[in-house]
């Protein structure tokens, strides 16, 4: 190995031995009182399931390329067993801001890390992938924090934005990686990859009711227009990957991303509509952005920009996110509006600036932390791989193919 990078067993071991020490000493000298790190008990159900949507869910929805198989899904449960530490350590210092600490909102906030990890899969090395998670869970906190103290928005719903959050912070982290060689033929799926990623998409979609209703105050409302949402972004994901296809067949891709659209977009008025039929529309919408968007990012955007986004985090969570929280000003001005008979503009004017000044606030701050996170990912500190071994389990794994 060219000695300008570093020797992946003299740092990955080392660094993770550090942080679990960290870790230990954080936890014996101040740890949260048990009564608040897993309370309330009775959202217990909903804990197990968003767990069960996180690691194995995530872990397999991660399976995209044909010879990254074992990275994608062991590397996922490494990042989220020590993000959740973490997690739990930053919520416990920013406890002035936040009322409780929570393993739930731990493991939600751990939902930005695995939608990044998707943008620079098979680039990322495990050392570059646990100080980007590291520092991209500190600053998805403090992204929190300024749209709760600054903003006045409710605790769950800055909680929310973890789709926007992780979604344009992979974005802006894998612009700054090399882009492979052109004959470099591994970032591909197979027919087997395909199979283990959709394994993991219905893993997400049967696990997203629980991850909209966690924090919820009106669990029955969220469950029913998330599942609803769900089944109509699924339904359409099917109709228009076969209008959309030359040969007018299913496309893997288009069911991988857009079944789960619904679930992203609805994620910001889950618990606040009224009409079902209201959570129908966001999730057919949200299926159609999911589709248009994979076919015009991956053509258009994507080689403008010189991206390479591996899983297709940007059109899966990023855009139906982005339609989520334009969806979620709309209905709160049409709903605040009746209410007030549009006598007291002043107070909805307001309104609206706090909920486009969330949504401002949290994607320009992804853009702009994950923009400088993959500067600093790149230096050769952090390097332990050449280009040319992009997307391959072999440097990290014992592999027998």
């Amino acid at each position: 190995m060219p000695s300008r990078y570093l020797s992946f067993r003299c740092s990955v071991p080392w660094f993770i031995l550090l942080l679990e020490t960290l870790f230990l000493i954080r936890f014996f000298f101040c740890f949260p009182g048990a009564g608040n790190i897993y309370s309330p008990s009775n959202r217990y159900p909903e804990f197990q399931d968003v767990h069960h949507m996180v690691i194995f869910g995530f872990g397999f929805f991660l399976m995209v390329l044909r010879r990254y198989g074992f990275s994608s899904t062991g590397l996922n449960f490494l990042l989220i067993v020590l993000g959740v530490q973490c997690c739990v350590v930053v919520e416990d210092l920013l406890l002035f801001f936040f009322l409780s600490c929570s393993l739930g909102k731990a493991l939600v906030s751990m939902t930005a890390v695995a939608i990044s990890t998707g943008a620079v899969l098979g680039k990322a090395n495990p050392l570059q992938l646990i100080v980007m998670s590291l520092v991209e869970l500190i600053i998805f906190y403090v992204s929190r924090c300024i749209n709760r103290t600054f903003l006045q928005v409710p605790d769950h719903l800055t909680l929310m934005h973890v789709h926007l959050f992780g979604a344009y912070f992979g974005v802006a982290v894998t612009s700054r990686f090399p882009e492979p060689p052109p004959g470099l033929d591994k970032n591909r799926s197979s027919p087997k990859s395909d199979l283990f990623s959709m394994l993991g998409t219905v893993f997400v979609w049967v696990f997203w009711p629980s991850f909209n209703s966690l924090l919820a105050d009106s669990k029955e409302k969220a469950v029913l227009n998330t599942y609803l949402a769900l089944a109509v972004s699924a339904v359409a994901a099917f109709m228009l990957s076969a209008l959309t296809s030359k040969d007018g067949k299913f496309r893997m891709t288009h069911i991988h991303s857009a079944v789960l659209a619904g679930g992203v977009t609805i994620s910001y008025t889950a618990q606040s509509i009224q009409h079902p039929w209201i959570a129908m529309i966001l999730g057919l919408l949200g299926s159609v952005i999911t589709v248009l968007g994979s076919h015009c990012l991956q053509r258009c955007f994507n080689p403008a920009f010189k991206l390479q986004d591996t899983s297709g985090v940007h059109f899966t969570f990023g855009l139906p996110a982005v339609l989520g929280a334009v969806a979620a000003v709309v209905l709160h001005v049409i709903e605040e509006g009746i209410s007030t008979r549009w006598n007291s503009l002043s107070s909805l004017g307001y309104l609206i600036f706090v909920d486009i000044g969330a949504f401002c606030q949290t994607i320009s701050t992804a853009l702009l932390t994950g923009l400088i996170t993959g500067l600093i990912l790149n230096i050769k500190l952090l390097k332990t791989l050449h280009v040319s071994k992009y997307f391959d389990d072999q440097f990290y794994w014992e592999v027998s193919f």
